[in-house]
């Protein structure tokens, strides 16, 4: 379909302003897109008319080629050609292009009124279809507001609801730091006591203070130090030299902490002293090893790092007190077991040796713990020239077991001047011992000899059993019902035993750290004492009887840890000269 009009005069304008407006509506040109197609047309129709001349109008129907219509689609094309005139000046013809869904063959556009008036007022102003549009677009404009102003109110909450989830997720993040940073605090924490706790127990668990210092820098390098040096004052209480770092110095003189270092370091309880001379580029840290009397020495240490965390700085301080107090233990448990097994062994006695009668005895501390000092032997002779043959042990370890021990070997020698049997002479011991020294207690063996006398005589006072080997090689046990320990609050009279005593016959006395064990009990123990003293032949007791003391231990103490003392006395028969 092709319309045209050609248009000079205003009546022509709107005549043809409202033909092209009837024409949309009845090709189904939507009302918004037919408002601006009969708008935008007026307004060019006005312009036309003021320049004057001879304008063309055309509508033409026809597929869409134009951009933004889809492909296929019906359109209504409008076309405003200028007047010769105009064309000439250079106007450009005015095109529009505006959908038509309902295209029809051909429509025809009804009778247009006559009346100029009502004519200029079509072109002038708008159309039936431009009012409704417009009173759409108003109600439109009008429900557009409202969504604006509901958006600006929804936005406005929405940046309110942003700024409070980002003060909430703000707040949460500096929660979460600050709770990331508690639990690494405590974790730190937790890990600095645990090894404090671990290393403190390797460092006690020694008594060689030798054997304290060589762990602790194994235990602090190369976490806690990059190195780590101990100095140990001598007994005369010299302190280190020259050679030591200055700070090492103070810190022995003033029994604090030193710190030497370009800069402070800022740890609690440490003072800061500046470099050290022998190491200017590396910080060290000087700390005591105090004592309630006097530092023991100091420990010199570098850190791990460039520098020590403060809470790392009390751990180590903490730890070398700890260390201290360790060596300050062991220094004086050695010095009281050097003096206690002193004691001991100027005090054992150097056997007899009586005619018929050989003895061979073996004394060995223990070699953990101070539990020397309780174990004796003893053998000498009675003015009537008996042998009396004796192993005892006293209750409690150290130095004041060995002062008592001494006091025991006095006070049965005294006695046994003025003669008396075993049983007698244990009986008084028991006495002497219950008044010297009510809190403590012993038990003791004693056997005697004569040699006008087939027999042997002995009493036990709490003590382990005698175990005897006949000459014909049977070994067996002198279990006679034995006295209490000496010393106990009860008064007793010990009891004499006799046994034959042919030539040949081998009495072993002994302290029960030969044949007890913790985990087994003493009567095993015995056993294997009879089992081993019954290993040897006649001859070999004859010949050598201090071998044969040996060759009695190395089995018995194969299995043994040694943490009490042993004593092992051998009584050999061999005849009379």
């Amino acid at each position: 379909m092709t319309r045209t009009w050609q248009i000079s005069d205003v009546t022509e304008a709107a005549r043809a302003r409202i033909a092209t407006a009837r024409l949309a509506a009845a090709y189904g040109v939507p009302p918004v897109e037919r408002a601006r197609l009969t708008a935008s047309l007026g307004a060019q129709l006005r312009s036309c008319l003021t320049k004057g001349g001879t304008w063309r109008l055309t509508l033409e129907t026809g597929t869409a080629s134009r951009a933004g219509a889809r492909a296929g689609e019906e359109v209504l094309h409008a076309v405003v050609t200028p007047s010769p005139e105009a064309a000439a000046a250079g106007q450009p013809p005015w095109r529009v292009t505006v959908p038509c869904p309902e295209a029809v063959a051909d429509v025809g556009v009804g009778a247009v009124a006559d009346d100029p008036a009502e004519l200029a007022q079509a072109l002038l102003g708008a159309d039936e279809d431009t009012t409704l549009v417009l009173e759409r677009l108003a109600e439109q404009e009008g429900l557009v507001d409202f969504h604006r102003e509901e958006l600006q109110q929804t936005n406005q909450g929405v940046v309110a609801l942003h700024a409070e989830l980002d003060a909430a997720g703000r707040a949460q993040r500096e929660a979460f730091a600050a709770e990331r940073k508690a639990r690494t605090e405590a974790e730190n924490a937790r890990r600095r006591l645990t090894f404090l706790a671990d290393a403190s127990a390797v460092l006690t668990a020694s008594l060689d203070h030798h054997e304290i210092v060589r762990r602790l820098p194994e235990l602090l390098v190369p976490e806690y130090a990059a190195s780590v040096d101990v100095w140990l004052f001598d007994q005369d209480g010299d302190r280190p030299g020259p050679a030591h770092a200055a700070a090492a110095v103070v810190a022995a003189r003033t029994g604090r902490p030193q710190y030497a270092a370009a800069h402070p370091g800022g740890l609690p309880g440490v003072d800061d002293q500046p470099p050290s001379a022998l190491a200017p580029d590396r910080p060290l840290l000087c700390i005591p090893l105090p004592t309630r009397q006097a530092p023991l020495g100091v420990v010199t240490l570098s850190p791990p790092g460039e520098r020590w965390d403060p809470d790392d700085a009390v751990m180590l301080v903490e730890l070398t007190r700890r260390a201290s107090i360790a060596i300050d233990h062991a220094q004086r448990y050695q010095h009281n077991r050097d003096i206690a097994e002193t004691l001991q062994r100027a005090l054992l006695t150097e056997l007899p040796a009586p005619p018929g009668l050989t003895l061979a005895a073996r004394y060995l501390p223990a070699t953990h713990g101070l539990n020397i000092g309780g174990d004796w032997y003893d053998a000498f002779r009675q003015p009537d020239g008996g042998v009396i043959a004796v192993v005892g042990d006293v209750t409690g370890h150290g130095l004041r077991a060995a002062v008592m021990m001494s006091q025991l070997r006095t006070a049965l020698r005294a006695y046994a001047v003025d003669g008396g049997s075993p049983g007698q002479l244990l009986t008084r011991l028991h006495t002497f011992l219950h008044h010297l020294q009510p809190d403590l207690f012993a038990t003791a063996v004693i056997a005697r000899f004569h040699p006008d006398d087939p027999t042997m005589t002995w009493a036990a006072a709490g003590h382990p059993p005698p175990v005897l080997r006949t000459p014909d090689g049977r070994v067996r046990t002198l279990d006679a019902k034995p006295g209490a320990m000496l010393g106990i609050p009860l008064r007793q009279e010990i009891a004499d035993h006799t046994v034959p005593m042919a030539p040949g016959s081998t009495l072993a006395l002994y302290t029960d750290g030969l044949v007890e064990r913790r985990a087994r009990g003493i009567d095993p123990g015995i056993a294997r004492l009879a089992e081993a003293l019954g290993s040897f032949g006649p001859a070999e007791l004859d010949a050598d009887l201090e071998g044969s003391a040996d060759g009695i231990l190395r089995p018995m103490l194969s299995d043994s840890e040694r943490d009490d003392d042993v004593c092992l006395l051998l009584c050999h028969l061999s005849g009379t000269d």
